[in-house]
């Protein structure tokens, strides 16, 4: 068996159980049943007839058995033959096969959501791979561009710089006597490489948190998707009569911080035990909002952390192939947003590890490029926080030399080639081959997503690289053909990485998540690349194996964060395999439960 590089070796012994049996949890008699997030035995239903069915939580449509038909009020309401799981899932699939365009079979999967969870999520498991593009992106972001037409029904909490003062109030509408785990929040600003779309970002954390769920099993009762409605700087939605949100150009400045601090300071007050996910804040806030709460309150951007994370993992893996050292890599980052230098971070504080650099040195193996080319120090207040570190010395380039992406590839002769920039076709051919001369073995990411972005096809790398360059996409692509045979290209797709992330910080109840949680991630994920075993193999799993790759990463999130003192529940199992077994226990699953009245508590 092939050994993995060094910095994964490590890692292997802890994977012993991967390949177990894909069994419920709630398949399997255990002594964990008793915690309040075992999805385990039968549910407390306050509704009947009507409003059970039209309770998405509890509602089974045509799968209520007859004793609950009885019990809860249900006879006459429903057609007399009772129906497994399975025969609706089948059903639900033919209706959703019959939607002739994607933003069509979006809004099915919506409206389908507010209809019966249970079955949501169950087709969508069944069918994962062929959905995921529906559900979330590319399609999601069309979904997103016209939520004020499509919009049905609200989903989530709806806060609005204008009225701050009762943003208590507002959340106060969420508690329940069941806590609230996971928070997604959204400010809209710069969703899925579309931008600026107001009020509609509601949707974005909606389907981050549906990610949560299929991904790794966040109970979707214990789930907030929130919208942070400062205004919008589209002209296409203050123009529509139809527009839901604040019709006026965005609020920045101290009123915009005002804002972020109250909801973060109210959601911990009223949801003391959720982990808050910061999803498409715009470039001058992401890094500086999440520097000013990580250290505060269990937080995540997945902009910035889960995408460097999931990169991280591939280059990792590419690199093992290369036979590059991380200690030697040079790395070109084409697109210096929250994405590529949330991605530069993460590369350099994995290179000052592994090869026991400072911090300071580590980023100059590393060279971001934006809007004004190669960035400089001399570009002073043109530069964001995020882009300062990763800044060149202006006497490493002279006046005279060119800074665009096929001059900096010429000189610096770079490992690795990263994209996300959302110009399409920006790795022409004439870069891919200048690379190549270089390198024996390029290293080519293109991110940009959705796929009508992305800096170049695989297919034309493949080609311009003679079939030699190791690649992985920000959306799916197909295989390319390759000495005969088909290499499949990986997809960094976030959905592997930040549901497991999120999982281990929600069961461990950490106080933060710590830079060395997050390098544990990777690694975890790092450890599942099929290329690893086989170079011809992808450099990421499969998103079809997402859930046994959430175990595994929040394994490593628990793990790190008992290790640095950080996690406060308590009972965490030390034994690697009571640990797995605690962890599978609380994750939901899309199954029907027996459903009791309150009174048969």
């Amino acid at each position: 068996m092939a050994r993995g590089p060094p910095f994964l070796t490590s890692q292997r012994r802890h994977l012993s159980f991967q390949n177990t049996s894909r069994m419920s949890a709630s398949d399997k008699p255990s002594k964990f049943s008793h915690l309040p997030r075992a999805a385990v035995g039968p549910l407390i239903c306050p509704h009947e007839g009507r409003g059970l069915l039209e309770s998405c939580q509890f509602n089974k449509g045509s799968s209520f058995p007859k004793e609950e038909r009885q019990a809860f009020r249900l006879t006459g309401l429903l057609p007399p033959n009772v129906q497994t799981l399975e025969e609706q899932v089948q059903r639900a699939y033919e209706q959703y096969s019959s939607r002739e365009s994607d933003i069509a079979k979006n809004t099915f999967m919506a409206s389908m959501k507010q209809q019966n969870e249970v079955l949501y999520y169950k087709l969508l498991e069944t069918h994962l791979k062929e959905m995921l593009s529906i559900i979330y992106t590319p399609t999601e972001g069309d979904a997103i561009q016209n939520y004020s037409r499509l919009f049905r029904k609200p989903e989530g909490c709806f806060l609005n710089i204008k009225e701050q003062d009762r943003i208590e109030e507002c959340l106060a509408n969420f508690e329940s006597d069941v806590e609230t785990d996971y928070i997604v929040v959204s400010d809209g600003e710069e969703i899925l490489g579309i931008g600026d779309q107001g009020v509609g970002a509601i949707l974005i954390s909606v389907a981050k948190l549906a990610l949560t769920t299929i991904c790794a099993g966040i109970h979707p009762s214990r789930q907030l998707p929130v919208v942070l409605d400062c205004g919008t700087d589209n002209e296409t939605l203050l123009k529509d009569d139809l527009y839901l949100g604040l019709r006026q150009p965005r609020v920045r400045g101290k009123e915009y911080d005002d804002f972020v601090e109250k909801f973060v300071t109210v959601a911990k007050q009223k949801f003391p035990k959720a982990y808050i996910h910061f999803e498409d804040f715009g470039l001058h806030n992401a890094k500086r909002i999440l520097d000013k709460f990580r250290s505060q309150i269990p937080c995540f951007n997945d902009d910035i952390q889960g995408t460097g994370c999931v990169t991280l993992a591939a280059l990792m893996a590419a690199l093992h192939v290369s036979k590059v050292k991380m200690e030697d890599v040079r790395v070109v980052v084409y697109g210096s947003g929250s994405a590529g230098t949330g991605i530069a971070a993460q590369i350099a504080d994995t290179i000052a590890t592994e090869a026991s650099k400072s911090r300071e040195e580590a980023s100059k193996q590393i060279w971001c490029l934006d809007k004004p080319g190669l960035l400089l120090k001399s570009l002073g207040d043109q530069l964001t926080p995020a882009q300062v570190p990763f800044a060149r010395d202006d006497d490493e380039w002279s006046p005279e030399e060119p800074r665009d992406l096929l001059a900096v590839v010429k000189k610096v002769q770079p490992h690795v080639l990263i994209g996300t920039s959302t110009k399409p076709k920006a790795f022409t051919e004439e870069i891919i081959r200048e690379m190549a001369r270089h390198i024996e073995i390029p290293i080519v990411f293109p991110l940009s997503n959705p796929t009508r972005l992305h800096e170049a096809c695989p297919e034309d790398i493949n080609r311009w690289t003679d079939g030699k360059a190791l690649m992985a996409t920000g959306s799916p692509f197909p295989p390319v053909e390759r000495n005969g045979g088909k290499y499949e290209i990986a997809e960094c797709n976030n959905s592997t990485c930040f549901p497991g992330i999120g999982l281990g910080a929600v069961l461990s109840r950490t106080r933060v998540l710590s830079d060395k949680m997050l390098v544990a991630a990777v690694k975890a994920l790092a450890m599942r690349s099929p290329a690893l075993q086989n170079p011809k193999k992808p450099l990421l799993p499969d998103v079809q194996d997402v859930r046994e790759i959430s175990v595994d990463i929040a394994k490593a999130i628990i793990k790190t964060a008992v290790e640095e003192g950080h996690a406060e529940e308590t009972g965490i199992p030390t034994d690697d395999q009571e640990l797995n077994e605690w962890i599978r226990i609380q994750m939901w699953e899309p199954k029907y439960r027996p459903l009791v009245r309150p009174h048969l508590e």
